[in-house]
């Protein structure tokens, strides 16, 4: 899935947050946001998703835009700020809800996703007693069991552990080979070394690219 965007800006009552951002990503590439907290990564995430409107520009998918139609972006599946699940059920249970709502796939592809993020041992965990690093891997699960063609990850790295983060980079790697179109935000260049193929700062509401393959 390729996504193009086109003068994108944004802007809060007197605020504004992003200006005249133009740039496109390509299928069977990884890309990296970086910038200060507050630099308007969550709300280029959430515009893109569809989860906001921008005040201009266009958000193009495969050369469709969504954005003036009000659609949320096709095949895409997104972990931006936080992970927020319902406390009292397990984390299996919490993907298997999710999973109920479009009911493309069942209790063999969210195992296997378990798998992959190193959570399959804490599935019958209650979401209230994980740990940072849990809910952010059970975020990530969350992004890649439906198989989208579009993954945005938004600080995911944030608490995990060192052999965790190695798993999922080996993971996201596998997924660009897939050709995925894979988003990642973070503010720690370092979660991005030997990751991304190109690499954007956000600051001074522009984006600006850092470094390319």
């Amino acid at each position: 899935m390729k996504i193009k965007l086109v003068d994108i800006s944004k802007r809060f009552k007197d605020a504004t947050i992003l200006e005249n951002i133009n740039v496109e990503f390509e299928p069977g590439k990884i890309y990296g946001l970086i910038g200060r907290n507050g630099a308007g990564k969550s709300v280029l995430l959430k515009i893109i998703c569809g989860f906001y409107n921008p005040t201009s520009g266009q958000v193009l998918f495969n050369n469709k835009c969504i954005n003036l139609e009000k659609k949320f972006a096709p095949s895409t599946r997104a972990l931006i700020e936080r992970p927020n699940f319902l406390p009292d059920a397990t984390g299996y249970q919490n993907l298997s809800f999710l999973a109920s709502i479009q009911g493309n796939i069942g209790e063999k592809e969210i195992i296997e996703t378990l798998k992959k993020v190193n959570l399959l041992s804490e599935k019958d965990k209650k979401y209230s007693k994980y740990s940072l690093g849990m809910q952010q891997k059970l975020g990530i699960a969350q992004v890649l069991m439906e198989d989208p063609e579009v993954e945005i990850l938004d600080e995911p790295f944030n608490g995990i552990d060192d052999e965790s983060k190695e798993i999922i980079t080996k993971v996201l790697l596998e997924e660009k080979k897939r050709g995925k179109t894979i988003i990642l935000a973070t503010h720690m260049k370092e979660d991005l070394n030997n990751l991304c193929d190109i690499v954007f700062k956000i600051e001074n509401y522009g984006l600006k690219e850092e470094k390319g393959k």
